[in-house]
């Protein structure tokens, strides 16, 4: 069986849908059959309450400053974002007999433990959990696939989450590149940090993707990112937390599209020569006699020159036979050989 994740399998392509259902359970089924229409390989969801994530409290540490969502509290903001636990058993279902792998990030214990009696195949560290090792812990118990993002994450707090995963019984642990910003900026990406991140971690590394667009996502492939996640809405027209930073369907499409021509692109370290390029070698240059020749007469810049096609003598002879004679007379258009010259 082809692994789902990492060496072996193709870009594993998740679909975030996150708050983009806008707490409707039809709108939701509809974002799942989409994204299957779209390409992806996963739906993923965000199993929380606005209690298991924060406190119901409203002074300055909880109020919000982000342009998009401030004027709010933290507990506000999450109780319209968050997905009705009672939904999870029927959308897996539905996922499931897309041929789409479902699961959700998780953020405590209980939303484990409720993920695992669901029987899902992968677990999610969002950015803001990466330094909840606990959770991390607690998590990785389960052996399942685990992703890791790592968005504000400095290298010792990178190296502390995997630790703690792979310490506690995680076989498989991808971790995911990201900026935490909402939308990212291509300019604060800094995608050259993916190849670091394998050497440096010794893990397979995606991205987990907040910029406009797919342009991101696809050039992250190109240096090696195994699983794209990027944020999913059926339009940015139906407000939502996060559609804003979300591709609609026929940029997520589009997205994938090019995702597969990438990986087709990347291939192999080769210098084989493809059946195409086999055949194009006859468009090569070769000497090539560009004046009649009498036998006798002596090879010049005049009267022979590298030309295409390459049915004579490769370019790199042209200075020992300049000088030399005909061993017998050529005509113009006549590749040149090593039995012509005497």
């Amino acid at each position: 069986m082809r692994p789902i994740l990492g060496k072996g399998a193709r870009v594993f392509v998740i679909a975030e849908i996150s708050a983009n259902h806008c707490q409707s359970f039809n709108r939701a089924v509809k974002l799942i059959k989409e994204a299957k229409s779209c390409g992806a390989d996963s739906v993923k969801f965000q199993l929380y309450t606005p209690d298991t994530l924060t406190l119901d409290v409203n002074n300055k540490y909880f109020k919000i400053r982000h342009s998009k969502w401030k004027g709010q509290t933290l507990y506000q903001l999450y109780k319209k974002a968050y997905t009705p636990w009672s939904w999870f058993k029927r959308l897996k279902k539905i996922a499931q007999d897309q041929g789409l792998v479902f699961f959700a990030t998780a953020y405590d214990k209980t939303s484990v433990d409720f993920l695992e009696k669901l029987g899902v195949d992968i677990h999610k560290i969002a950015s803001f959990e990466l330094v909840d090792i606990p959770l991390i812990k607690y998590m990785a118990k389960t052996k399942k696939p685990l992703l890791i993002s790592s968005g504000m994450a400095a290298q010792l707090e990178i190296k502390e989450a995997l630790t703690a995963a792979r310490t506690s019984g995680a076989k498989e642990v991808v971790l995911l590149k990201c900026v935490s910003s909402y939308p990212a900026s291509p300019s604060e990406m800094n995608l050259r940090t993916i190849p670091h991140m394998r050497k440096a971690f010794k893990v397979e590394v995606g991205l987990s993707d907040h910029t406009l667009g797919i342009a991101v996502a696809v050039a992250a492939v190109s240096l090696g990112a195994v699983v794209v996640e990027k944020h999913f809405t059926l339009s940015r027209s139906i407000k939502s937390p996060d559609s804003f930073f979300s591709l609609e369907p026929s940029e997520f499409k589009q997205l994938v599209e090019n995702l597969r021509v990438v990986e087709k692109a990347l291939g192999e370290v080769s210098y084989k020569l493809t059946p195409g390029q086999k055949k194009s070698k006859v468009f090569r240059r070769s000497l090539f006699v560009t004046k009649d020749i009498k036998r006798g007469l002596s090879f010049s810049e005049d009267n022979i020159r590298s030309v295409r096609p390459s049915y004579g003598l490769k370019p790199k002879y042209l200075e020992d036979i300049l000088g030399k004679k005909a061993r017998r007379a050529l005509k113009r258009g006549s590749p040149l050989t090593f039995k012509d010259v005497a």
